[in-house]
């Protein structure tokens, strides 16, 4: 017997999901909805849909759509910066360089910037490489509107997307160079590994202490992260695979809430560092997410 289509093509829908709404939870929910939808279509319909997969992510991408349009309002009234939910991801995801770059946190935080169909069709067509005559579909326009919105949609993200060519090893190298200054508090080790421009971003929800604001400059961000030893007799950084990339996981915090951290390197140094600590964003990093194009 044949695997139902939507067991198949999941991971995608989760991906296109999870693309689209920077949420990792909601993402599971539009996939979940998108379950309830096909499954009541009935086996009969089903066995008629001439491309499953295309029919499969039109139907997700509406609801992420709908999603999207929802949380306008609560994005505005959030706590703080808003950072996308951390996925810990397999290393085979780090290995498909177009899949890493496109659920990093550099990305995720570039998309946000969209209209909710600027980035649906940005991720579709970018990413997915979805004909322009099925995105129309999916989020009810004409081809050609589809077009122009993609074209815009592409210079928005090239204009404010960080332009950053590394290999694997040089991120890993540069993170663990970075960590180890942290959890020594070894200032000018700190010093060494940040850019002088460096912009350090951090969640906590209004749930979790965090800085409300951005911190700018490798001095400033220095100064505020050499005191993590001062932070708890148990507190650890754990090395672990974000989005698709190098990262790292703090626990044993005094006020046991853990943090995620994603980073993006340039030219051998760390040039932004996010930092998530709202505990309800951190679900999805004790077991890895499988993600697929």
């Amino acid at each position: 017997m044949d695997e139902d289509p939507f067991v198949t093509h999941r991971g995608l829908l989760f991906t296109v999901a999870y693309e689209m709404l920077g949420s990792a939870a909601e993402a599971e929910d539009v996939v979940q909805e998108t379950w309830i939808r096909w499954d009541a279509i009935g086996p009969t319909a089903r066995s008629e849909v001439r491309d499953p997969r295309a029919f499969l992510v039109r139907m997700v991408t509406r609801k992420a759509l709908d999603r999207l349009r929802a949380n306008a309002r609560r994005r505005e009234e959030y706590v703080g910066e808003w950072l996308p939910e951390p996925l810990l991801t397999a290393p085979d995801v780090a290995e498909d360089v177009e899949l890493a770059e496109s659920v990093s946190f550099a990305m995720l935080t570039v998309l946000e910037t969209l209209t909710p169909t600027e980035r649906a069709v940005f991720v579709l067509r970018e990413v997915f490489d979805v004909p322009y005559a099925e995105i129309a579909q999916a989020v009810d326009k004409s081809a050609g509107a589809v077009r122009q919105i993609g074209h815009r949609a592409r210079e928005h993200v090239a204009a404010r997307r960080p332009r950053v060519q590394v290999s694997r090893g040089e991120q890993e190298e540069v993170v663990e160079r970075f960590l180890a200054a942290v959890a020594g508090g070894d200032l000018q080790g700190l010093l060494d590994a940040l850019a002088p421009d460096v912009i350090l971003v951090a969640d906590g929800g209004g749930i979790a202490q965090a800085i409300v604001h951005p911190v700018t400059g490798a001095k400033k961000v220095a100064n505020l992260l050499r005191a993590f030893p001062k932070f708890g007799a148990g507190a650890r950084i754990v090395p672990v695979l974000l989005n698709g990339a190098p990262g790292a996981r703090i626990v044993g915090l005094e006020d046991g809430h853990d943090t995620a951290i994603a980073f993006v390197v340039d030219h051998g140094r760390i040039s932004r560092i996010y930092a998530v600590r709202n505990p309800a964003k951190l679900g999805m990093i004790d077991v890895e997410t499988a993600l697929s194009r």
